[in-house]
């Protein structure tokens, strides 16, 4: 059997919610991920960018089999997520979440929230467990002399070291780290994403990065998918990406990005006043109330994925470049940067 080359394959992928404002209130329907289809090779980097409510969370949920998709679906190594159970899941693929306070029980030790994911497959024995543990920790640069605090006696950059290791110690394939930094400090954010960049090269890991920051998406990713009101906009390699954007709210992201050069201020993205709104997602381009180039058509068609020659993926009715409605680059309906 041939192996296959995608840690994950992604097909029209939707994620629906019906959320209460209030107790008596009515219920609004919101589709937070609507048809999404990508593909991450084995040993990248996929970057996922987009502004708050984007579904991008959303996505990173489902991936992890968190969520259930309300129709699509999720592939890890060609195998359907939904046949996997949950050890058999655990293996293959674990997280990194934002608030490595919040995630990490304050009551455990942190050998035993390094251990969790060994003790629950339930067929590893004590010994190989501490073992595995002191490895991991001392790996992630936690002295094995700290393994009996609990989380509230850590920094916060050890406390997400912390969170590596319980994710790695399993010695998974594919990680998602879900905005694993933003809640740190500038200079500990630099250590953890060279941390995590060391252990991608020593253990052959696939990441899922999933972050607003859009330089760190640029420092650390090899493609870049960009998400707006549940949609994947426009995707391709990072360098591409970020040297010319292609969509209008791709463009609007970069140039939002504040510069050190003084007398600049805030820049101006152009847009608008309005904001997106997951439960009142409009005809047509969904993009398009906000979209200073917006002609008449977006106001009612929806733009369809189109392929660049050379890679890379748009859905926008008037970007820029030359693309067509099929590429190579798409195999069965999925992105592979």
């Amino acid at each position: 059997m041939k192996a296959s080359v995608n840690a994950i394959t992604i097909r029209d992928l939707r994620r629906e919610f019906d959320v209460k404002s209030s107790l008596f209130g009515k219920s609004k329907h919101i589709t937070a991920v609507d048809g999404v289809s990508l593909s991450v090779p084995f040993g990248s980097v996929f970057g996922i960018v987009g502004g708050s409510g984007c579904g991008k969370s959303t996505l990173a949920r489902v991936i992890l089999g968190l969520l259930r998709p309300t129709s699509g679906e999720v592939l890890i190594d060609d195998m359907q997520l939904s046949d996997l159970d949950r050890r058999a899941r655990a293996s293959l693929i674990q997280p990194v979440f934002q608030d490595p306070y919040s995630s990490l029980n304050p009551r455990q030790s942190i050998r035993n929230i390094v251990a969790l994911p060994l003790t629950s497959q339930g067929n590893v024995a004590a010994s190989d467990i501490i073992r595995r543990v002191d490895e991991m920790l001392e790996r992630v640069g936690i002295a094995v002399s700290m393994a009996h605090r609990r989380p509230a006696e850590l920094s916060g950059g050890q406390r997400q070291r912390v969170a590596i290791a319980r994710a790695l110690v399993l010695r998974p394939r594919i990680v998602v780290c879900d905005e694993p930094t933003s809640a740190l400090d500038v200079s500990v954010q630099a250590q953890i994403l060279n941390l995590l960049a060391e252990l991608r090269r020593e253990l052959g890991l696939t990441y899922v990065f999933i972050s607003h920051n859009l330089a760190v998406v640029q420092h650390i990713a090899d493609c870049v998918a960009v998400m707006y009101l549940g949609r994947l906009v426009e995707a391709g390699e990072t360098e591409q990406l970020f040297a010319e954007p292609r969509h209008p709210y791709t463009q609007a992201l970069l140039a939002s990005v504040l510069t050190p050069e003084p007398g600049l201020g805030v820049p101006d993205v152009g847009l608008g006043n309005t904001s997106a709104d997951p439960s009142n997602i409009p005809a047509g381009c969904r993009f398009h109330p906000r979209c200073r180039i917006a002609e008449s058509r977006c106001r009612v068609e929806q733009p369809q994925p189109r392929f660049g020659a050379n890679g890379g993926t748009v859905e926008c009715h008037l970007a820029s470049g030359t693309w067509s409605e099929s590429s190579n680059a798409m195999i069965g309906g999925k992105l592979v940067c």
